[in-house]
């Protein structure tokens, strides 16, 4: 019998300086030998690889009819052992719904819970470090605002994730 496909992930494409911006927190703060992908705000966990193609002729038709987002950065939450940024955008809300009515039948339960958008840059450490890392980033936290230009599909590798589609809002591949 041969092997299930991997699944797929779909995250938030950012702008480039809010992209380089949670990328350093992220390599400063998150354990080094757990940080195998980039900073990233996931809209759907796991989506059938086997679907591959279908899943991204359903975004890509999503994006194309969808302005690119803007993306507030209101906060910040301790995750219990990391610490995330939070994300509010009502557009974004609602093309992430569009894409969660497509995909019902495949939604993993994660996928099927509210949704709550975030940028973590610390993750796995001890709730003490966590905390200290949480006030310390609120000290200075200045809430801003990105466009996304798109979205990015990924396949998991048990680790690290392989790229396998950038789907821009407005227009295309």
């Amino acid at each position: 019998m041969p092997e299930p496909i991997p699944p797929l992930i779909l995250t938030l494409q950012m702008e480039e300086d809010a992209f380089a911006r949670f990328e350093e927190l992220r390599r400063q703060h998150f354990p080094k030998a757990l940080n195998k992908i980039p900073a990233h705000a996931t809209l759907f966990h796991a989506l059938p690889g086997a679907e591959e193609a279908g899943i991204t002729e359903t975004i890509d038709t999503s994006c194309r009819a969808t302005h690119p987002p803007e993306v507030k950065v209101t906060g910040l939450r301790f995750t219990g052992r990391g610490v995330a940024f939070v994300l509010e955008s009502e557009a974004l809300s609602a093309f992430r719904g569009r894409l969660a009515t497509a995909f019902e039948p495949w939604l993993t339960p994660q996928d099927r819970q509210g949704w709550r958008p975030h940028v973590t840059v610390q993750n796995k450490v001890e709730p003490g470090t966590a905390r200290a890392l949480l006030a310390e980033l609120e000290r200075d936290f200045v809430p801003f605002r990105f466009t996304a230009p798109g979205v990015l599909l990924w396949r998991y590798l048990d680790g690290p994730w392989e790229p396998r589609a950038a789907l821009l809002f407005g227009g295309s591949r």
